[in-house]
């Protein structure tokens, strides 16, 4: 007789259905345990305060955080459809959660914003003083205004005292009035009134986080109806952008944000009601940070008739127009504040003075980058508007908004947030590379110098990620076409 040999058995710990695959429960299990990592690693880098004494070793903890978003994310494409709009809330209430476990640390923005809120509060307009002025003195506090030893350090900036001790402030740019728009202004004075008192920066950095929930929703909600698949919200859901830029530095970006997606989802609708009403929301994300008029060529995508795109333009521009009277009709300044001289200062008129332009610059003559953009942004939007799919607003809003930041090359990476929106609604995910590269060329400039240099190489890597996509993307549909012609009983669709 034979000897009886023992069954083998599989070493693996993973489950198995009886035919050799993963688990429904593995792979969910594959993606949570992505999930915890990311977190965890979110929250080293936000506690991590190395802005000013470890530039590059932040810049590494963010490249680990994407890599680790990247891993999630491709895990998340093999979980159960059942199990997904769970998981991908977890995961976003989550990472949202990272960006509070620490004061703002790679941007003193929410300081002016704490400022004016408490400015509009004690019913002076924010448009008429500069923090440094002596005329709202009496609203100044310790946390704001450091006195004497706590001047000490890179992010403070020093103001008139009228004596020997030294005076400072939190503030960015004190010596100049404020140029955000009227409806964030109206955000900062409701945190303002709905703070307890000696609350500081949280508050704002909570109300970046509901409003960053909100735009997980928002986008979870036009996915749905839309009838589409619900997996690319996670883009924005658990970008390492998010809990850093909107949520830690509680930039009022997210804000537009939250309104240009809910304005786009109301554009895409049917009926001119519906579009007027996304017409209307559409002009509160431009008077929130302007930036969001960059996606109004893509709200008028494939618009054949002048009545549809007045619909959507003229209630923006009312809107933005009103949003502005009450505080023109309460200021004695301008209430366009430091727009200018921002402008100015950026290098946006002037490509030699910055890193502005830095792709166009490489083949250019600095003066004529800008009128190159004009006409490239102005071509990609005619085409937007000739060629879009009205019922997918949000596609040429992209392609619009992702040309403008490469051309740009904008060296602020919270700008990027709206960029990411967009990505989750239309899911080319290859422009997630543009929101690196301006977190790059932000983290890295001080460390090497040549401001110009890095964004032209970082900006560079993310437009070649682009344009690789795109040939990939068009090799496989045109695959598929050729596949569907060569099967009985199919018509190709060109």
């Amino acid at each position: 007789m034979k000897p009886r040999t023992a069954p083998t058995t599989s070493t693996s710990t993973t489950p198995t259905t009886p035919t050799g695959r993963i688990s429904p429960t593995a792979r969910t299990a594959w993606a949570a345990a992505a999930l915890v990592a990311l977190t965890t690693a979110l929250v080293l880098t936000i506690r991590h305060d190395g802005y000013f004494t470890d530039p590059a070793g932040l810049f590494r903890r963010y490249a680990a955080c994407w890599a680790l978003f990247a891993l999630a994310l491709l895990a998340l494409r093999r979980v159960p459809a059942a199990r997904v709009v769970p998981l991908l809330l977890a995961g976003a209430v989550a990472v949202t959660a990272t960006g509070l476990v620490a004061p703002p640390r790679t941007s003193t923005d929410s300081y002016r914003y704490a400022w004016d809120g408490r400015v509009q509060s004690a019913g002076i307009s924010p448009y008429d003083h500069a923090p440094q002025d002596p005329g709202p003195a009496r609203l100044r506090d310790p946390w704001l205004f450091p006195t004497g030893a706590a001047c000490q350090g890179p992010d403070r900036a020093p103001i008139p005292g009228g004596g020997p001790v030294p005076h400072c402030t939190r503030i960015n740019r004190p010596a100049v009035h404020t140029i955000y728009p009227p409806v964030a202004e109206a955000y900062f004075l409701a945190v303002d009134r709905l703070s307890p008192g000696g609350a500081r920066h949280k508050p704002l950095q909570i109300g970046a986080g509901l409003l960053s929930l909100g735009v997980t929703g928002a986008l979870l909600l036009i996915l749905r109806r839309r009838g589409r698949n619900l997996r690319p919200a996670a883009y924005w859901a658990w970008c390492p952008a998010v809990p850093i830029e909107a949520v830690n530095n509680a930039h009022v970006d997210v804000l537009g944000v939250l309104l240009a997606v809910a304005g786009l989802g109301l554009v895409a609708a049917r009926g001119i009601g519906r579009r007027a009403l996304g017409g209307l929301v559409l002009g509160a994300a431009v008077a929130t940070k302007l930036m969001p008029a960059v996606v109004l060529p893509g709200a008028l995508s494939g618009v054949r008739r002048v009545r549809d795109a007045a619909a959507v333009l003229v209630p923006a521009a009312a809107f933005t127009l009103l949003a502005y009277l009450p505080y023109v009709l309460l200021s004695h300044d301008s209430v366009l504040g430091y727009l200018g001289g921002y402008v100015d200062e950026e290098g946006y008129d002037d490509p030699s003075t910055g890193s502005r332009y830095a792709l166009l610059r490489l083949v250019l003559p600095d003066s004529w980058a800008l009128p190159v953009l004009l006409v490239v942004i102005a071509g990609v939007s005619v085409y937007v508007m000739r060629r879009g799919d009205p019922q997918r607003p949000w596609s040429g809003a992209l392609l619009v908004t992702g040309w403008a930041f490469v051309l740009l090359t904008p060296g602020y990476s919270w700008y990027a947030l709206l960029l990411i929106a967009l990505v989750a609604l239309d899911g080319r995910w290859e422009w997630l590379g543009t929101a690196l590269a301006g977190a790059a060329v932000y983290l890295l400039a001080p460390v090497f110098g040549h401001r110009s240099a890095l964004s032209a190489i970082a900006y560079g890597a993310a437009l070649l990620l682009v344009l690789l996509a795109a040939a990939v993307r068009r090799r496989r549909g045109a695959r598929s076409l050729r596949g569907a012609a060569r099967r009985p009983g199919t018509v190709p669709h060109p």
